[in-house]
């Protein structure tokens, strides 16, 4: 495994960790930094040959994306073959959407990425460390848990035209520009697209893993502001131990630390919500678009399985595995963007609980700005899909439910 693992560290060596500001970013993104290098999708290298192996990658998507739309239009006959045409081909057209969403907000992106470098990001206790441990530790165990399901349906889709029946079968419905039916030019065809394919696969992924990451990074730091508060008391009595709980208000030196604590970390929530606020903006389209697909993938994936089950179950197989991830990436999405709206919130019985009450509330601009906070953070803050659907997972069970009813009416459709 040390073998293993110092290879994949030397191969995936990208400059955005070099360019890392800091072990937050690292502890964060290092995973997602190495796999969009691997991919060709690194957006912090420019040395010649990566460039040359970058555009690379990037024109063969290009080519297998217009291949299938070409097929798509010129080759299917029946509803299984619109079908298959639909699963192949809306995951990959929302995904360049996202990613061109994000090429867009590069700079945000990236000084999201340094946030935790803020001057009010306070882990000055066992406890908060513990916190960014835990949701670094999450966000790599669901970062795995999309690469290995991704992967896993990568390599039955791969397996699927070499078991069936069809003598000169593709992974996926293309057209290309030759004919490539014959026993000398389809190994060269099925490499070709396989490879391509594997590239344009893994590029859904990445984009999948970058939004994943960015959102669990708000969401810790949504955490670690909500411990911030509630020992705000507890953080400023070090050095004043002998001066009784309710008279500390009394004390012009207590009440100094305390007043430039609380800016701070009023200042580190104002951020926090701009970061999330603008992500939020950025995302909406997007999002709009991933719930359309989603839908779009449910119905004709699942329509895809069940009317395959009876002849081939190797087919039927690659479709539950593409199925699972299209459901599982939706709902990591949908669970965070809730997580950071229940973080949010909770940062305003933080301040409440924070020990106000022993007099320090009498304290000049305290009192306004607790309320202001607890205003704030109890205005829930969603994230939304273009304005309309907000990403939680009651609306993520509603889409499942949803796809689920179309489902069954192309079912009866088909059976008719």
């Amino acid at each position: 495994m040390a073998l293993v693992k110092n290879l994949w560290r030397k191969l995936t060596h990208t400059k955005a960790l070099d360019q890392s500001c800091g072990k937050f970013e690292t502890v964060f993104f290092e995973s997602v930094y190495r796999v969009a290098y691997l991919t060709g999708l690194s957006t912090s290298d420019h040395d010649v040959p990566y460039l040359l192996y970058s555009n690379a990658v990037k024109l063969s998507i290009v080519l297998l994306i217009c291949g299938e739309v070409w097929f798509g239009f010129t080759e299917t006959s029946s509803l299984d073959e619109v079908a298959a045409s639909i699963n192949a081909t809306v995951i990959q057209f929302i995904a360049v959407y996202r990613y061109r969403n994000m090429m867009e907000h590069k700079a945000f992106y990236k000084e999201m990425a340094t946030s935790m470098n803020s001057p009010y990001f306070d882990i000055s206790t066992e406890k908060r460390r513990k916190l960014i441990d835990y949701w670094s530790q999450m966000n790599e165990t669901y970062l795995k848990l999309l690469l290995g399901l991704g992967n896993c349906t990568l390599a039955a889709w791969f397996i699927f035209p070499l078991v069936d029946e069809v003598e000169y079968n593709l992974i996926v419905g293309i057209r290309l520009p030759f004919y490539y039916k014959t026993p000398e030019l389809y190994p060269l065809a099925y490499i070709i697209v396989v490879i391509a394919f594997m590239y344009i696969s893994h590029f859904v992924m990445v984009t999948d893993l970058i939004m994943q990451t960015h959102l669990m990074h708000l969401l810790c730091q949504f955490s670690v502001l909500s411990d911030c508060f509630e020992n705000l008391v507890t953080d400023c009595r070090p050095g004043f131990e002998d001066v009784p709980q309710n008279n500390l208000v009394d004390d012009p030196k207590f009440a100094a630390v305390y007043l430039k604590r609380l800016g701070e970390l009023v200042q580190q929530h104002k951020r926090i919500l701009s970061y999330t606020m603008k992500m939020r903006s950025t995302l909406s389209g997007p999002m709009l678009g991933q719930l359309a697909a989603s839908f779009t993938l449910i119905c004709f994936v699942g329509y895809q399985a069940t009317t395959t089950i009876a002849e081939s179950i190797a087919k039927c197989l690659m479709s539950f595995l593409f199925l699972g991830y299209n459901v599982f990436e939706l709902y990591i999405i949908c669970r965070w963007c809730e997580e950071i709206t229940n973080e949010s919130q909770k940062v305003g019985e933080a301040i409440y609980c924070s020990g106000w009450e022993c007099g320090l509330a009498k304290l000049p601009g305290v009192k306004s700005t607790i309320v202001y906070v607890m205003a704030r953070a109890n205005k829930p803050l969603y994230f939304t899909a273009g304005g309309m659907y907000n990403l939680t997972l009651t609306s993520y069970t509603t889409l499942v439910k949803t796809s689920y009813s179309a489902l069954t009416v192309l079912l009866r459709f088909r059976h008719d």
